[in-house]
């Protein structure tokens, strides 16, 4: 294994670091009149923001000084935790139920979502998988499919929560990270047909579900119900105009956008802070994907390139499918924005994601 070590990237550094930064004080924006209302303090979120991004950054920084390959020895180690954390979150009595899934594990406040561990632990493993057994990822049989039917494995597990926009996201990491590998475009073509099936099958099994669709294609046809969030998110941006109605001057964090410190975090920053906050917001990502996507090319085995594709395309899709949700384009899924959505265990491990990929482009062969 190469030895030799310089600088991590330091813009993908500064780039993160920025984004937490936006976030915390978005954070505080967007909840401190629900939480002056419940917990009569107004900076109870932000207060527990900012211990989460606290041990995050420091766990970043500690991870990024532990050599990546580490993570290839205990990598079947990790996977058969996260599937034990999974199995364990869905018996009744040790589960926490929240929004109506039984996705937690923990003692009052405090608590871990294992689907948040199950997307490092598969990527790290597929990483590992892949890197040992590239030449058979070409074959459908002996490649594609045991690695597809594990995958498959844990979003139904996941499923059983149910937790489809975390499913979902770690599905959309796997296959990039497979097609990346070099697996054929024509069994994914087949694949995707079989794919979209499925995920039809899994919108029509749950009524909860189709109210998403229904609300999505026509919010307006129940906007006291599955359309509100929808409604009051773009009733959120459209006034935010160019430059924004300044920061702490939202209207909608005034109990008509439900929690606006988590999945809808950016209809609050884009009232407050207009359409240029917003693509400063959106030109941070790309930054940080862009050296993210560098620091892959330039990883100098297969494992630690395999391992970035599937942290910077985990960051992506995460991105997408929220500001997707945020302006419209997209159902609600649930899905917290990287780095900037008020939570524990999905901000904590993000940054100990990013501090494996700082570790990568330590080792860069630029």
């Amino acid at each position: 294994m190469q030895n030799s070590k310089s600088a991590p990237d330091y813009i993908l550094l500064i780039v993160t670091l920025t984004l937490l930064s936006i976030g915390v004080i978005m954070v505080y924006s967007a909840s401190a009149v629900w939480a002056e209302y419940k917990f009569n303090d107004a900076a109870f979120f932000l207060k527990r923001q900012l211990f989460f991004a606290g041990v995050g950054v420091a766990m970043m920084f500690f991870i990024m000084r532990v050599e990546y390959w580490t993570w290839r020895t205990y990598a079947k180690l990790i996977l058969l935790v996260c599937f034990a954390l999974l199995i364990l979150v869905l018996i009744p009595g040790v589960g926490l139920v929240r929004g109506g899934a039984r996705s937690w594990l923990g003692i009052g406040a405090f608590s871990i979502q294992p689907s948040e561990f199950m997307k490092m632990g598969m990527a790290v493993f597929l990483a590992k998988y892949l890197s040992e057994h590239q030449k058979q990822i070409v074959t459908f049989k002996k490649g594609l499919l045991p690695t597809l039917s594990l995958v498959m494995v844990a979003f139904g597990i996941i499923m059983l929560q149910p937790d489809l926009g975390t499913g979902a996201v770690m599905v959309g990491t796997c296959v990039v990270m497979i097609f990346t590998a070099g697996a054929k475009i024509s069994h994914f073509i087949w694949l995707g047909v079989v794919g979209i099936l499925g995920f039809v099958g899994l919108i029509a099994s749950a009524p909860y579900r189709i109210q998403r669709i229904t609300s999505f294609l026509d919010p307006w046809s129940d906007p006291l119900g599955s359309g509100f969030q929808i409604i009051q998110s773009l009733y959120a941006i459209g006034p935010g105009g160019l430059m924004g109605m300044g920061f702490g001057e939202s209207r909608q964090k005034y109990f008509y956008l439900p929690e606006p410190q988590t999945d809808f975090i950016f209809a609050i920053l884009s009232e407050e802070l207009g359409f240029l906050g917003g693509c400063l917001v959106l030109a941070l990502f790309g930054l940080l994907l862009w050296r993210g996507v560098r620091a892959a090319l330039a990883a100098p085995d297969l494992f630690g390139s395999l391992l970035a594709a599937g942290i910077v395309s985990m960051i992506a899709i995460q991105v997408m499918i929220n500001i997707g949700v945020v302006s419209g384009l997209m159902p609600v899924t649930g899905i917290t924005l990287p780095l900037l959505s008020y939570g524990g265990s999905s901000l904590t491990l993000m940054l100990v994601l990013i501090g494996i990929l700082l570790n990568i482009s330590r080792h860069s062969r630029w």
